[in-house]
């Protein structure tokens, strides 16, 4: 296994090492110490060669992978502008939309009302993430829940009747212990006298 991988690499780095192998080339190195040195294969020092040949130092670079960032976005970047703006400075009810509190449905509706464009749920999330927003839980507690009995409640009223529980239960075992012995030693003592 080859421990100078070229697949590796990224763009900048694979594009400096075929600047290498040309510079060994015109140095007048053998393809093969070409190779060694540069931590490439035979096959490509060759193909890079043949391409240097042909189109020059441009036609040996390696392009940048994918789509360009921002290329195949279905808003514009004006389009985001302003849909960010009106999350931030509207609510969806004062836009005319049915409902209360912005979410990836009342974000689609608004893109598509506003921009006569459809999107997606999906992409209505992924937009979202790209600008900063984040899935938010509501609290789940009753509105008429009042926190100060809550504590007094979890603070004072269970440890009473945990420790009642208790107290009640060594009564009744300690109890239960002495009936057993005694039924024990009556019962004992009538084997005893037959």
């Amino acid at each position: 296994m080859r421990t100078n991988d070229s697949r590796n690499l990224n763009t900048e780095a694979l594009n400096e090492r075929r600047r290498q192998v040309v510079s060994c080339l015109n140095q007048g190195m053998t393809q093969k110490a070409t190779g060694t040195l540069c931590g490439m294969a035979e096959g490509t020092v060759r193909k890079i060669k043949r391409l240097y040949a042909k189109g020059g130092l441009k036609a040996v670079l390696v392009k940048k992978d994918g789509r360009p960032i921002g290329k195949g976005r279905t808003l514009t970047s004006e389009q985001e502008k302003d849909a960010q703006k009106v999350i931030a400075d509207r609510t969806p009810d004062q836009l005319k939309l049915p409902y209360a509190l912005w979410n990836r449905n009342a974000v689609m509706e608004m893109i598509k009302k506003r921009y006569h464009r459809k999107l997606a749920i999906r992409s209505v999330g992924s937009y979202l993430k790209l600008w900063g927003y984040t899935p938010q839980k509501p609290l789940q507690r009753a509105y008429e829940q009042k926190p100060a009995a809550v504590r007094t409640w979890l603070d004072q009223t269970i440890p009473r009747s945990r420790s009642a529980r208790k107290r009640k239960r060594r009564i009744s075992t300690g109890a239960m212990k002495q009936a057993c012995a005694a039924m024990t030693y009556v019962a004992g003592a009538t084997r005893l006298g037959e």
